[in-house]
């Protein structure tokens, strides 16, 4: 089997790469790059490819390169100015007021 070759993985590790991919590409990186490091992100996650053909097979997923995406924003958030954060904040607790009042009322 060629380097390269996608055959031992499954639909479902190729439907990640995929969307993995078109996620890296909104963000401004090339599309080969985007492969590279989406197809990464699959094997770091699964192990590689999942399909018959040797050992290896009933390894966990390992989830911790799919939660990093969501710890590494907070950097965005304090690069805001305080008075947008703030004007978020009230909007969002204005929000769940409102959605308790909701439940309570059903």
């Amino acid at each position: 089997m060629p380097r390269g070759d996608k055959s031992k993985y499954t639909d479902k590790q190729k439907r990640q790469a995929e969307h993995i991919e078109e996620g890296y590409e909104e963000r401004g990186i090339g599309e080969e790059e985007a492969e590279r490091r989406a197809w990464a992100t699959v094997n770091r996650t699964t192990g590689g490819g999942r399909k018959e053909g040797g050992s290896g097979r009933g390894k966990p997923t390992n989830k911790a390169p799919a939660r990093k995406g969501g710890r590494k924003g907070g950097a965005a958030a304090a690069a805001r100015p305080k008075s947008a954060r703030v004007a978020s904040a009230k909007k969002a607790a204005a929000t769940r007021k409102r959605h308790t009042q909701h439940k309570k009322a059903s």
